[in-house]
């Protein structure tokens, strides 16, 4: 299991220390410091059945700097995948925090209790 983290970030100590408490082996990327490449991106999207958009912070002052929320300049269609996980890649204060990649395969944006917990429901499992 993996999980990406802004130690900043409220949400993701939380998941940090539900995954602790549950006794979960995994592994942090911290990543603003190790941004993910457009392919670690499409491969988590992937995981998560969501589209760039889905796990953009649109509030982010780069997201408004690019003009993000503008759904003629940045459309949310199949065509417009690319250029929104390029911005992902190379401004990672973009993405929805935390991810969460359990070895079962599936992916979790775990900003919810619900979703923590259907991570660790499946760590309990194994």
């Amino acid at each position: 299991m993996e999980i990406w983290i802004n130690p900043q970030c409220s949400k993701c100590r939380t998941a940090v220390g539900a995954l602790d408490e549950a006794g979960a082996e995994y592994t942090v990327r911290r990543y603003l410091e190790d941004p993910p490449s457009a392919p670690e991106l499409e491969a988590v999207l992937a995981r998560l059945v969501l589209e760039p958009w889905d796990i953009t912070r649109l509030d982010e002052p780069v997201a408004r700097e690019l003009g993000m929320k503008d759904r003629e300049a940045w459309p949310r269609e199949p065509g417009a995948r690319a250029r929104w996980i390029a911005a992902l890649s190379e401004h990672p204060v973009l993405i929805q925090r935390p991810i969460i990649t359990a070895d079962d395969g599936h992916a979790v944006v775990a900003r919810t209790d619900e979703a923590l917990r259907s991570v660790l429901s499946e760590q309990r499992a194994e």
